[in-house]
């Protein structure tokens, strides 16, 4: 297994820089996401470390080791693209063998190694069938097989499962999860799903732009995001801006009439600078809780049952605010309604760049 670092790295293509002095550390071992909106940068930030692109500015080390130089067959790298990339005229079994017939490796090796890889992702007794005889589903875990038969020490995923249906990409990322920590390849996985980058990642990295915004662990972006990007990209929010009123024990921000109390998530605030207090709808309750709150309250203007929960959409001064309530909780159109925020679920940022 390998650990991974990017110094410095920055790419440009003409004018747009797809990476910019970005400066990763990959541990041994980790599952790790370059999460990000399209045309952020996170694919460019993989190629180059995959050695299908060469930087600028910066270098590549694996385990110390500069292989910024290195073509990308010397970095003993295995890439699934978004597209599968398999050979249509090739049988399941060729496509998988194909790395391992480059090396020349013995025909009884080639043929057990791919046995043990198709057996490995589900699909052992169809290496006889073409591509287009597979489902989408089907496919991806021929790539899967294909990259991991070849032992990788470093395992690249560029937006895998994008092209699969809804259930299937749930079914797919709990089965590379599952795949990873069995054989603990450091795995590096690009994708624009931030529900499947809370699920999938040991760590994360936020990009946009090319500029890598924050890195932590799924609970310290969604509960401490340092941006307002951040905080709006990761999850569901409703904004409230205002002015930070006074900084003591919590932040306090004036917001229309009303004085909102939340947590600094960026450190960075002084009194006076214009916020946004960011506040997720699964957090509000409908019952004063035991804890200091926000009280906020409004005009339902829409409702949707989605389940374990029903969403309620509140207008507040003039701002408009999504709820999570009980699915039976009584909601009518038209009429008032009451919620409470713990002061500790409210987030306080500065103004700046929103998804």
């Amino acid at each position: 297994m390998v650990e991974v670092v990017m110094e410095g790295i920055t790419k440009k293509f003409g004018d747009v820089v797809a990476a910019e002095d970005i400066n990763l550390k990959i541990e041994d071992g980790e599952f790790f996401t370059l999460l990000g909106p399209s045309g952020c940068g996170k694919t460019t930030t993989m190629r180059i470390i995959a050695g299908l692109e060469h930087p600028d500015e910066g270098r590549v080390l694996f385990d110390g080791k500069d292989v910024t130089p290195l073509p990308s067959f010397k970095r003993n790298t295995g890439m699934v693209f978004q597209n599968y990339a398999l050979w249509p005229h090739m049988k399941v079994y060729n496509n998988v063998a194909y790395g391992l017939s480059i090396k020349k490796l013995p025909k009884a090796e080639i043929r057990d190694r791919v046995h043990d890889a198709l057996e490995l992702v589900k699909l052992g007794g169809l290496g006889d069938r073409f591509p287009s005889q597979l489902s989408g589903g089907q496919q991806q875990r021929v790539a899967l097989a294909r990259v991991l038969v070849v032992n990788p020490a470093v395992l690249l995923l560029d937006e895998p499962l994008s092209n699969l249906d809804a259930k299937l990409r749930v079914e797919m990322r709990e089965e590379i999860k599952e795949l990873q920590k069995r054989f603990k390849i450091t795995t590096i996985y690009v994708t624009h799903d931030q529900e499947e980058a809370m699920t999938i990642s040991d760590r994360m990295a936020i990009q946009n732009y090319g500029v890598v915004r924050q890195v932590g662990t799924p609970s310290e972006v969604y509960y401490t995001p340092q941006d307002l990007f951040i905080a709006t990209f990761i999850g569901r929010g409703a904004l409230l801006e205002g002015v930070v009123h006074a900084l003591d024990d919590k932040t306090r921000v004036k917001v229309d009439d009303q004085i909102i109390c939340g947590v600094d998530s960026s450190k960075r605030l002084r009194e006076g600078d214009k916020v946004a207090c960011v506040m997720r709808p699964e957090n509000f309750i409908l019952t004063e809780p035991g804890e200091p709150s926000n009280v906020l309250e409004g005009v339902v203007e829409w409702t949707a049952f989605i389940g374990p929960y029903k969403e309620v959409k509140l207008r507040v001064d003039g701002n408009m605010i999504m709820v999570d309530t009980p699915p039976d909780a009584k909601t009518p159109l038209g009429e008032k309604l009451r919620v409470y925020i713990p002061h500790s679920d409210t987030i306080i940022l500065p103004m700046g760049e929103k998804a």
